[in-house]
């Protein structure tokens, strides 16, 4: 009864997060993330080949 509940909960704020935007706003926030550490590792390389 009690996991049925925050299952409920957790979905509720789930779909919530969506409407609101966050999810998206998250997933661009990860993408930049990725392309930050690409760059930083070929900056690196870069370095090490000097």
């Amino acid at each position: 009864m009690h996991e049925e509940l925050a299952r409920a909960q957790m979905s509720a704020r789930l779909g919530e997060a969506q409407r609101n935007g966050q999810a998206r706003r998250l997933v661009v926030a990860r993408r930049l993330s990725r392309k930050a550490e690409r760059a930083a590792a070929q900056a690196r390389l870069a370095m090490a080949r000097l």
